[in-house]
């Protein structure tokens, strides 16, 4: 008996040390892909950098390693912490991601550990402070509602009998119940962050709050109209510049038996690439549809170089007769490029289960060329005007011709139903020839229409929250707020913070100080009031 209980506790300790020893290994084989996982990553990014966003696939092979770095780092941290649990050894030696400081501007909380009134070893009180370590720990406090009652006391006079009381507090919607902080936060979830009002009204009611949708629209609807001065402002700098970036996506729109194709209408000013002064910023347009007209008349009055695709709608703004002037087209690259790489990318088209051999190698070989063009632009971003062009006449134009006479030269020996002959043709037709390389005689003209396309990318994520545009002036109020929030992303600022403090100071302002409220020069004076400080 005593022996077969000896066996037994031998056998526990055996399973407990291979429990341990198999918790470690897992750890350890958690942790290595994890680092691989990392590895490939900073490899693309590097990548990335080296040969710059011309790879569609490029983006993607990001977003899955991010996601596939997530989830594995997630594992080996559990797996790790199921180690230090299942034995008393000491845990393998993991490396860990080294962390940031937190940032400067956050408060400090000190929570001070007693410290003993005498010494652990000895027992003996003469005890004397020799320094502190201190451990960080960054907390997020819940959000938390109140309600903020003003006082206004009554007072009478005993000689005249007449009552005096101060005047009412200021709310920045009339007859309204809501501060500044609290419709800024409604405002951009709903458009900055694409929660629809009954999604902000379920999760106000679990924590405690109930306010209905309607209650939601009617501060939505009121918003919109006071800072109506505020995004003319930006429309008319916009107006300002004399080249603009323009796209448009579709967008959903409410009607009868189901929902009907509108579109969402952007330009973009952003003169940063040829190293302008103007501040950047974006408008937004909303139509039922996507004739022709709408571009004509969102850019009536306006005459410049407009960066956009090869859409047959802006045609009416290249008319020589149109006044004050014709608006000169400069083509995407990108656009181009896009056209060939469908056919030139190998992975993707065995993802699509297509042969190997459908690769076109003339779509390849000018993906290839057009990528040089490309990094040749990287190099010069942010340099003026002059500068940009003296380096593209040296460095592009003749890069530019050898593309031009390669790609006619196989065209010539092309069906005109090859898949490659339709890229070529886009590219060299005669009405797009000359707007894709009048890059080579600006300075000011960028090699892609990305400011544009960069600007929907919230509007395509923000689909699949909200779904669709409930009406036609719904759809005009979402333009109107994009262009506020996204003006005020351009200009590296947070948007909820800056429309709360647009909506405490906007009705006490004069007209003429209205612009300090314009993205930019409220982070100017954001910067010197905390340098006063």
């Amino acid at each position: 008996m005593p022996n077969s209980v000896s066996e037994l506790e031998k056998l526990r300790a055996e399973l407990a040390a291979t429990k341990a020893e198999l918790a470690q290994a897992r750890a350890v084989v958690s942790t290595s892909e994890a680092m691989i996982a990392g590895l490939k990553l900073e490899i693309a990014l590097l990548k990335r950098e080296q040969y710059g966003h011309s790879s569609e696939r490029t983006s993607r092979l990001i977003d899955q390693l991010e996601l596939q770095l997530e989830e594995l780092v997630t594992d080996a941290a559990e797996d790790a912490a199921r180690a230090e649990k299942t034995t008393k050894v000491a845990a393998f030696a993991r490396k860990k991601p080294v962390r940031k400081p937190f940032p400067e501007h956050l408060p400090r909380e000190r929570v001070v550990i007693e410290a003993p009134t005498t010494c652990t070893c000895c027992g003996s009180d003469r005890i004397v402070k020799m320094g502190e370590d201190i451990t960080e720990t960054l907390e997020v406090v819940p959000r938390q509602w109140k309600v903020i009652q003003t006082v206004r006391e009554k007072f009478t006079c005993r000689a005249c009998e007449k009552i005096s009381q101060p005047p009412a507090p200021f709310h920045p919607i009339p007859r309204g119940w809501a501060g500044p902080s609290l419709l800024a936060m409604i405002i951009y979830e709903k458009y900055g962050q694409h929660q629809p009002l009954n999604r902000q009204a379920e999760r106000y009611a679990r924590e405690g709050v109930e306010l209905s949708l309607s209650t939601l629209a009617d501060q939505v609807g009121a918003v919109a109209e006071l800072l109506k001065p505020l995004h003319d402002l930006i429309e008319a700098h916009v107006r300002e510049a004399t080249r603009l970036h323009g796209d448009d996506t579709t967008v959903p729109l409410l009607a009868r038996g189901g929902t009907k194709t509108a579109r969402l209408w952007t330009y973009v000013r952003d003169d940063r690439p040829f190293g302008g002064a103007a501040p950047p910023a974006v408008i937004f347009r909303f139509s039922r549809d996507r004739s022709g007209e709408h571009p004509t008349e969102h850019l009536t009055g306006w005459k410049g170089i407009l960066q956009a695709d090869a859409y047959a709608g802006y045609n009416d703004l290249y008319l020589g007769d149109r006044k004050p002037g014709p608006v000169l087209p400069a083509l995407c690259w990108s656009h181009a490029r896009r056209k060939f790489f469908e056919l030139a990318d190998v992975e993707g088209n065995i993802r699509k289960g297509k042969d190997a051999k459908e690769i076109s190698p003339i779509a390849f070989e000018a993906v290839k060329r057009i990528d040089v063009l490309f990094e040749i632009e990287r190099d010069m971003n942010g340099q003026d005007p002059a500068a940009r062009l003296a380096a593209r006449q040296v460095r592009s134009a003749s890069l530019v011709e050898d593309l031009e006479r390669w790609l006619r030269a196989e065209r010539a020996l092309l069906s005109k139903h090859a898949k490659v002959a339709k890229a070529i043709d886009y590219l060299l037709s005669p009405n797009h020839w000359p707007a894709f390389t009048r890059f080579l005689s600006d300075g000011r003209i960028c090699l892609s229409n990305n400011a544009a396309e960069r600007s929907l990318r919230g509007v395509a994520l923000g689909r699949k929250s909200w779904l669709f545009a409930g009406s036609e002036r719904g759809g005009k109020r979402a333009a109107f707020m994009y262009s506020l929030i996204g003006t005020a992303k351009l200009n590296d600022i947070d948007p909820q913070s800056w429309l709360a403090d647009v909506i405490a100071r906007i009705s006490d302002l004069p007209v003429s100080r209205l612009p300090e409220l314009l993205p930019w020069q409220w982070k100017s004076m954001q910067k010197t009031n905390v340098k006063a400080a």
